[in-house]
């Protein structure tokens, strides 16, 4: 066990509860809104990435990557469940997408990039797919006409091709035409199946997807995790045994050495599940608590501030400079922490985390977030080019606004704003 500071209290008043903190979280949501609702849609199909300044960061058929449009349709689809205007075309837009473009209408399954002429990057990636699930998901509470032959497909596809019954995971890549890739496992790709599975139940009712994420979370964090002091490994063989010298040149989606952002992520995803489940897993807020600890403890800058990317196996920064997405798991699992195991550690860490958003990640010249910050704080563009992804600081924004009892969709359906 780990001693960390989580005896249960309950701090003076939370920012969460302040009706001025409340206020602005909505108003910087509203602010991402209009940046990515005004620059982001493709009239060929898709949605661009974006430069600093909003513009396209592309114009001569640029890959659509999968997650981006998905995460596109999850997020506007937040934006009709509150009420948001032109909410409803963004999510259109994106399924139809995702539908006839990225969809593979020959093997099946969906390709990881598409562009005006097809597939440009017809790989199947477990990653891809998990957004895949959860952009349906979101698409069905807001009633788009393709979101049920959506989760339909992509659950068979999922259980047919990626689901690992002897492992209780999925599996990570495959080719076009569903030949596998060798020689490894990945965690990202199952922890966002995770988040999205749990969608895909609180939208359908159907307890095998609430079954799956309780699988995947089991071997990720209960065992694996636990193995490792609540550190979350990123990398791992087929046997899911972890692979500590894991290198690939592409830092983005697989850095090597280990993610402090992934054991934010992980503590609101496990605390998001426990409630789902009955609250009958007892180990679930335990390693939320212990992961949260953790990333603090040892993920956290303590002289300028903000998450390192990456740490070694021996603690050690790795990659210093500073990205945008664990701030926003930082805050989203700090929120939840708060209501379910409050203490003045995880308030305190709430307002700490929200204070250098403030300071150094808002884009207040031209809206959105500066994606990455180098080891100085001065923005920089060596993993993200531009400003590509709405999907973490709105989560951000608005999971403080609800109750720690679900996703956002399904938050925001029942209790309004």
């Amino acid at each position: 066990m780990l001693d960390t500071p989580n005896a249960l209290v309950t701090p003076p008043e939370t920012w969460a509860s302040r009706p001025y903190h409340r206020q602005w979280l909505l108003q910087q949501a509203n602010i991402l809104f209009d940046f990515f609702q005004g620059g982001a849609i493709n009239p060929k199909g898709g949605f661009y990435d974006l430069t600093r300044e909003g513009k396209p960061l592309a114009t001569n058929n640029p890959a659509r990557g999968i997650h981006s449009s998905a995460r596109m349709v999850h997020c506007f689809a937040i934006g009709d469940l509150l009420g948001r205007p032109g909410s409803a075309d963004v999510v259109d837009y994106g399924m139809h997408y995702l539908w006839y473009r990225h969809r593979d209408s020959k093997h099946g399954g969906y390709y990881w990039q598409a562009n005006d002429d097809g597939a440009a990057d017809a790989s199947k990636q477990g990653y891809g797919h998990a957004f895949v699930l959860l952009a349906a998901s979101s698409a069905k509470t807001v009633g788009h006409p393709l979101a049920d032959r959506m989760l339909e497909d992509i659950t068979e596809t999922l259980e047919k091709r990626f689901w690992e019954e002897r492992h209780g995971a999925i599996a990570e890549e495959f080719s076009e035409d569903w030949q596998p890739v060798p020689g490894y496992r990945g965690q990202n790709s199952n922890m966002h199946l995770t988040e999205a599975l749990m969608a895909a139940h609180e939208a359908t009712g159907e307890s095998h997807y609430l079954d799956k994420a309780i699988s995947i979370a089991d071997l990720i964090i209960n065992r694996r995790a636990r193995e490792e002091s609540f550190r979350v490994a990123e990398h791992f063989d087929e046997n899911w045994t972890v692979d500590r010298d894991y290198y690939h040149p592409n830092e983005m989606f697989r850095p090597a050495g280990t993610t402090p952002g992934h054991w934010l992520e992980w503590a609101r995803l496990l605390l998001q599940l426990w409630v789902l489940s009955g609250r009958k897993h007892d180990w679930m807020p335990e390693a939320a608590r212990g992961l949260f600890f953790q990333s603090m403890s040892l993920g956290w800058d303590k002289e300028r501030g903000g998450f390192h990317y990456t740490l070694d196996w021996n603690n050690r920064p790795d990659k210093t400079f500073k990205l945008w997405w664990p701030l926003c798991e930082g805050a989203g699992a700090a929120h939840f922490l708060n209501q379910l195991s409050p203490s003045e550690f995880h308030e305190e860490s709430y307002r700490k985390i929200w204070n250098f958003i403030s300071s150094h990640s808002l884009d207040r010249q031209y809206g959105g977030w500066h994606e990455e910050l180098s080891e100085d704080l001065s923005p920089s563009y060596t993993l993200f080019p531009g400003k590509g992804d709405i999907y973490h600081a709105l989560q951000a924004c608005l999971i403080p606004l609800f109750p720690a009892e679900g996703s956002l969709t399904k938050v925001i359906a029942q209790n309004g704003l």
